[in-house]
């Protein structure tokens, strides 16, 4: 009995979340991309834990043509924001949801590796000069003169090591960053800046209105109105 109530529970949640997918894409698919829309429940299911939910929206995900090195991609750099248990669990998560497709005879792409890391500079060097670009000048400041390690860790592990790997644009990264931000209380400082760097990095200001879209349909009202105030004083500041 307790069986049969987890499988009933288990097809109501798809059912719901396969709503809220068509809902989501019926607007926002004239402005965001099939891949860049499935990026979004992917990255704030992440962050938040939500397993089911992950699980539905991985499927999702590699229904809409992302390959299997792109989610990867995605989960392991969220660790940089979410933390390691979040992506950990979240690549154990992949791992089921791969198997299961295995299973029913679907064969998903595995995608293309990244292409070789700089060998003519350290990480810290094209780090530093990756988060320039991203950020528009070179990011100083008193919380990076309290802790010089994690300014160096923020240049040559997050800007260096992971945004250089190419498996996904900057694009992509800053829209599963926003996603990962967006559904973490307590960051919108963060998620203010990175509104700015996405900006900055070829998301418009129409992208991003689609982005908080999709973000409402999956994550609801509260975290989609805080996110839409965040965007607001952004966008309002640059005026």
């Amino acid at each position: 009995m307790l069986k049969l109530r987890a499988y009933i529970k288990s097809l109501s949640l798809i059912f719901a979340m396969t709503s809220l997918f068509s809902a989501a894409s019926a607007w926002s698919s004239e402005i965001l991309s099939a891949k860049d829309r499935a990026i979004i429940p992917v990255a704030a299911f992440t962050a938040s834990g939500e397993s089911e939910k992950l699980k539905i929206s991985l499927n999702e995900a590699l229904d809409a043509g992302l390959t299997i090195n792109e989610l990867k991609e995605v989960l392991v750099q969220l660790y940089a924001y979410a933390g390691f248990p979040r992506s950990l669990n979240g690549l154990a998560t992949f791992m089921t949801v791969l198997d299961a497709r295995k299973s029913q005879g679907i064969q998903d792409v595995l995608g293309r590796e990244s292409s070789p890391l700089p060998t003519d500079k350290s990480s810290l060097e094209f780090g530093t000069e990756n988060q320039t670009r991203l950020i528009g000048v070179e990011v100083k400041g008193a919380l990076f003169d309290f802790s010089p390690q994690v300014d160096e860790y923020l240049k040559a592990h997050l800007f260096g090591d992971i945004f250089e790997r190419d498996v996904l644009s900057w694009k992509q990264r800053e829209l599963a960053t926003i996603a990962a931000l967006a559904n973490i209380h307590g960051v919108n400082s963060q998620l203010a800046a990175h509104f700015n760097i996405s900006m900055n990095n070829h998301i418009s200001p129409a992208e991003l209105k689609a982005f908080i879209s999709v973000l409402k349909t999956y994550c609801g009202e509260a975290i989609s109105v805080n996110a839409q105030q965040v965007l607001d004083q952004v966008l309002a500041s640059k005026q």
